[in-house]
């Protein structure tokens, strides 16, 4: 799958299926919808029109199906026909599994998704999850031509109409931010550390005209970054801040999103497990999928300030490391004592939220890391754990989830009761839970915005993406999706304005609305 070209077209050229092979999709009753007159391009002369028919006929979803037309050229796949409110109604998990396991081989290969346009933009990420990056395979290493795979769309429902050149090039750039933040995942320390990461970001800033704004090593401690560089300094590459910022003429708010990159965890001198320390390759996920979708978000004409701020570090052993009952101060000003240097995301992320408000001014600040391993018994694997502020955002990044596929579910938040979990006699406070059994992913998020202060006028959101950042040993790519939908509102992409929950909330006078109501109550 590392050497594929993914392609989405309006229309592929119809040809014989000996030449390009093809997978169709969809939820049966979406399948039974198309005409012969669209598929038999595609499927003639070895797949009859009576063949389709008895195929979709045999179909079974449980929750999903699969019949092979032809050989291993073809083969129609059918998705669950109904899913819960907690789903996706594009069945976006479903699709990702169905394109791995169903996908005829060869070179040259087609996938014909029918689905509703609203699902459109959730499909084609599923689809770009089936297709990673990365692999250091000698097989293929030594494989240098490139497989193609052309995506093309049957739109069902009321506006059926084709998908047109801009939505075309919306979903290219979602699926190629997806691929990148799942190569990033993928790619293990040796070959991914800060230094390369850098170096991605770099790349991102140089295609889209923006210089990168960087931050490192000592002159982190200099300037009172005291948790990135506390969890980062032991490590052979220094620990970094960096910032790409979109800043477009006509901008009414400014957004922040802030990713815990740390590119190796071994869990520092509170060291894991040899069980438990394979695959932290993945612990960098939040700021991967940051850097995916900024540059996809950035490409479709995001209208207002929008700042990517990525905490890179390795949390790594050695003479320098952060011993526990260290004290240190962050750049919020607060002091830290560290009773697990296990629980280093939140440190880094904490110095990325307050620079986000100190610094750039962001009424808006979102979160994203690869934050707690309870995260998974909270939400469990699919859905994204969220902690926010703001009720009205809550709801947003819920719906975002169904509507993008990268699926979420909201977690307590009541500082009130659960703060107090990190009391230090020594410090403002303690990186880790005293109980480790009362809310341990709202309380790691609380840690975060504390940080902000939990007055902050602004909107908060943390979303905790520990499980849902791979399946397997393979990365998703999530997040990208979740990001671009749930603020498609500040995007000209039409198709993006579809997908996302908020509407005019996004819109400064409405934020600025919360603020007021924030001054007076706490929410």
């Amino acid at each position: 799958m590392a050497n594929v070209v993914l392609e989405f077209k309006a229309f592929a050229d119809d040809s014989e299926v000996q030449s390009r092979s093809v997978l169709i999709i969809g939820q049966q009753a979406n399948l039974q919808q198309v005409s012969w007159s669209q598929l038999k391009g595609k499927l003639q002369p070895l797949v009859s029109k009576e063949i389709w028919q008895a195929a979709l006929s045999a179909l079974n979803p449980n929750p999903t199906d699969s019949c092979p037309l032809h050989l291993n050229h073809a083969a129609v796949a059918a998705l669950p026909s109904r899913v819960s409110r907690h789903n996706s109604p594009s069945s976006a998990h479903f699709v990702s599994r169905l394109v791995r396991s169903c996908l005829p081989g060869g070179n040259n290969r087609c996938i014909l998704m029918v689905c509703e346009r609203s699902d459109v933009f959730a499909s084609s990420c599923a689809i770009a999850r089936a297709f990673p990056n990365f692999s250091r395979r000698s097989t293929s290493s030594r494989r240098t031509e490139k497989k193609h795979v052309t995506v093309e769309f049957v739109i069902i429902g009321q506006d059926s109409s084709p998908l047109d050149a801009a939505e075309l090039e919306c979903l290219s750039n979602a699926a190629d931010g997806v691929r990148l933040a799942a190569r990033i995942v993928d790619t293990p320390c040796n070959e991914m550390n800060t230094d390369h990461f850098l170096d991605e970001i770099k790349a991102v800033g140089t295609e889209l005209g923006i210089t990168p704004v960087i931050i490192r090593g000592e002159e982190l401690k200099q300037r009172g970054f005291g948790g990135i560089y506390g969890v980062g300094k032991a490590a052979e590459h220094p620990p970094a801040l960096a910032v790409l910022s979109h800043t477009p003429d006509g901008a009414t708010q400014t957004i922040a999103w802030v990713g815990k990159g740390i590119v190796y965890d071994t869990g520092g001198l509170s060291i894991k497990g040899k069980t438990t320390m394979p695959g932290m390759k993945r612990d960098c996920g939040g700021a991967a999928a940051i850097l995916g979708a900024f540059r996809a978000t950035v490409k479709q004409g995001f209208k207002d300030n929008l700042h990517a701020v990525f905490c890179l570090a390795e949390n790594a052993i050695g003479p320098a490391a952060t011993r526990p009952d260290d004290i240190h101060t962050l750049y919020s000003g607060k002091t830290v004592e560290i009773n697990n240097t296990d629980a280093e995301g939140r440190l880094v992320l904490a110095d990325g939220v307050a620079y986000a408000s100190k610094d750039l001014a962001a009424d808006i600040i979102l979160d994203m890391a690869t934050l707690t391993g309870a995260q998974g018994i909270s939400t469990g694997k699919y859905h994204a754990a969220v902690i926010t502020n703001s009720e009205q955002w809550e709801v947003a990044c819920v719906r975002a989830g169904r509507s993008s596929g990268d699926l979420t579910h909201p977690l307590v938040y009541c500082p009130e009761l659960h703060f107090s979990e990190f009391t230090s006699a020594m410090a403002d406070m303690k990186n880790s839970v005293a109980d480790r059994e009362n809310a341990q992913s709202s309380c790691a998020g609380l840690f975060i915005a504390s940080h902000l202060g939990f007055d902050w006028p602004g909107v908060w959101v943390h979303v905790d993406i520990a499980s849902p950042v791979h399946a397997g040993e393979r990365a998703t790519g999530f997040g990208v999706a979740l990001l671009m939908a749930l603020f498609g509102q500040a995007s000209d992409d039409s198709m993006l304005k579809q997908v996302s929950p908020l509407g005019a909330a996004t819109n400064m006078s409405e934020v600025q609305m919360e603020r007021d109501c924030k001054r007076r109550r706490l929410v």
